[in-house]
């Protein structure tokens, strides 16, 4: 073995994952390694060329530079670059140069793809993808789709009610579908057969138009398992109609869910949605640590997470309203409840706080007003003794500036977009993420449309949009370091909700203000806006990735304190993660900013 051989042997043995190989391996991959060397100043490869390999710096340093020639990463001795155009298409996605004279080590790209196949320590220490794969066969997981039956048996609105009796009874089923052509029009279940007809005294030649439940609720194929068990349980319903494109696509009933049933999390919905007390709720939800501590370690993936605990202060805050509707009267006027935030987006982990507001029908007058502050102060207050801590920025419904009519948000849009001062472009990050909760849901559906039009059409309020969504910076520090926190309770700890998936959330942000899109959530925004060409396949990808190891990692952080008996919290210390997650955690927030970077010089793809 010469010595050059040898040499090369030695240092990889000092690189991870080359550590991790068997002497022999470890031997061969040697050498397959080619020595290059560059002056200062001299490109490697450029954006966009065919990459021959991966490279490992061996001595010098190397800068590496995004589509716009701004600096993403500064590389010492024993880090590699390349790999993620070599994973990609084979094309280079970012542009690196020699610094000082630098002395490389290139393993060619079959040679790397033989290790990312055969060895799991470089598919880790190399992929940014998930770090876990969700448990297949979870409801958690499963689409509605999945467990739909395909073929749902209908009635026509004139048969009879005589007739969808026997047919329920030739079909062994509880339920038929009343349909006009493919259009859903209602059910009737058993249930309806007796309590309706037999009950009542009804003649058996009743049409089922008299007696079934018009405009039931209805799901997607392409919604939750958990969807499914978390409405019924709230609602109290057996049955739930499956809707595509306006026609009917199947039914769910209760025995669909026996062998898929999400035990856990349906239990705080069951019971959230149940509770006589504020008191009750707060037991509900002080549940939520040990449910998130079970759904990370059961490695389900974070977006259905975060889905499933904002299922519960969904419920929580209806449940809520009903109680305040029960103490205080039914409305005067129709109203929404919305929730905006993390709530908003479907994206509450174990430490959350409460952004709401109220929108009320225009036929509101004077003396209606105190019925909705009164509700407001109960629904806030309850979410605040329920563990939903008040916003500290006021945000929230008990501000008589976010309990208005229609006509009031309104202006409050058109004057955002019209006029995007600082302060309205903070107000219009928060409220472009509004979720109907309980309420009137048509009073928002116009107005959302609308805003999402002339905001879109207002090159000055996007700019401005822009510029405030680049305000939040990953925390990335020179030589492949991290900027952490400098002093106090968190010192050299990293904030992963406003460093990491706060810049992630405001780049969905403005994707989905440039696409129109109406989804509040950012992994929805960020596959739409791919879908329909607002950001490119490529840059799609790299950020959902980034997004999701940045997201998977702040939840395992959470999980852990609770496991710890502590209190869930978003700092994370660099120094408890192993090497290849420090790396990819880093690779990630690189993602982040390269796109921040092509949004702020006017394009939305890494290209």
């Amino acid at each position: 073995m010469d010595e050059a051989l040898n040499t090369i042997i030695g240092f990889l043995q000092s690189v991870h994952p080359y550590d991790s190989l068997p002497p022999d391996e470890l031997a061969r991959v040697a050498g397959s390694f080619s020595r290059r060397e560059f002056p200062a100043g001299t490109e490697v490869y450029s954006v966009g060329e065919p990459l021959k390999g991966v490279y490992l710096v061996k001595r010098g340093t190397v800068e590496v530079l995004d589509t716009n020639g701004g600096l993403v990463s500064l590389l010492s001795p024993r880090n590699s670059f390349g790999e993620r155009g070599l994973m990609r298409d084979g094309l280079a996605v970012t542009t690196a140069r020699a610094t000082e004279e630098a002395v490389l080590l290139m393993l060619p790209t079959a040679e790397f793809k033989h290790l990312i196949a055969n060895y799991p320590a470089f598919t880790r220490y190399f992929s940014r993808g998930r770090g876990h794969e969700a448990r297949s066969g979870d409801l958690t997981t499963l689409k509605v789709a999945d467990l739909m039956a395909r073929t749902p048996v209908t009635c026509t609105p004139d048969q009879t009610v005589t007739e969808a009796a026997r047919i329920m009874r030739d079909h062994h089923i509880s339920c038929v579908a009343v349909v006009a052509g493919e259009r859903l029009v209602g059910i009737v279940t058993t249930r309806d057969l007796t309590a309706r007809v037999l009950a009542e005294g009804m003649s058996p030649d009743t049409p089922l138009s008299a007696v079934m439940t018009v405009d039931p609720l209805t799901l997607t194929p392409q919604s939750l398992g958990s969807d499914i068990l978390h409405m019924m349980l709230e609602r109290r319903i057996g049955h739930l109609p499956v809707i595509e494109d306006g026609r009917l696509k199947g039914m769910i009933t209760q025995t669909d869910l026996t062998r898929f049933q999400a035990i856990s999390s349906a239990q705080l919905v069951r019971d959230a949605a149940v509770a006589e007390s504020v008191a009750e709720m707060a037991k509900v939800t002080a549940r939520i640590p040990k449910l998130l501590a079970q759904l990370v370690g059961a490695h389900t993936a974070h977006e259905v997470v975060t889905r499933l605990i904002t299922d519960v202060a969904d419920t929580v805050t209806r449940r809520l309203l009903r109680l305040a509707e029960a103490e205080f009267g039914p409305p005067p006027v129709p109203y929404l409840w919305l929730a905006c935030g993390s709530q908003g987006r479907q994206e509450q982990t174990g430490v959350s706080d409460q952004d709401n507001c109220i929108m009320i029908d225009d036929a509101l007058r004077d003396e209606d007003m105190p019925y909705f502050h009164r509700l407001a102060r109960f629904v806030s207050d309850g979410l605040d003794a329920a563990g939903y801590f008040y916003c500290p920025g006021d945000m929230m419904a008990t501000n008589p500036r976010w309990c208005q009519p229609v006509r009031v948000w309104r202006r409050y849009f058109r004057g955002w977009i019209d006029t995007p001062d600082p302060q309205a472009q903070m107000l219009a990050s928060v409220m472009f993420d509004l979720r109907p909760i309980g309420g009137a849901a048509g009073l928002f559906r116009d107005l959302q449309v609308e805003t999402l039009e002339a905001a879109s059409r207002n090159g000055i309020f996007v700019a401005h949009m822009v510029s405030n969504s680049l305000k939040h910076a990953p925390p990335l520090g020179l030589l492949r370091g991290f900027a952490t926190i400098r002093s106090g309770e968190y010192r050299n700890h990293i904030d992963m909700k406003l460093g990491g998936v706060v810049p992630v959330a405001d780049l969905a942000r403005i994707y989905a203000l440039q696409g129109r899109l109406t989804p509040a959530n950012t992994r929805a925004r960020l596959l739409e806006a791919e879908a329909l060409g607002v950001i490119s396949v490529s840059g799609a990808r790299d950020l959902i990735e980034a997004y999701d190891l940045i997201a998977a990692l702040r939840l395992e952080n959470q999980a852990n304190l609770v496991r710890m008996g502590r209190r869930p919290d978003n700092f994370l210390a660099p120094s408890d993660l192993s090497d290849f997650e420090r790396s990819h955690l880093r690779d990630a927030f690189v993602v982040v900013r390269t796109m921040q970077s092509a949004v702020g010089h006017g394009r939305g793809t890494l290209s």
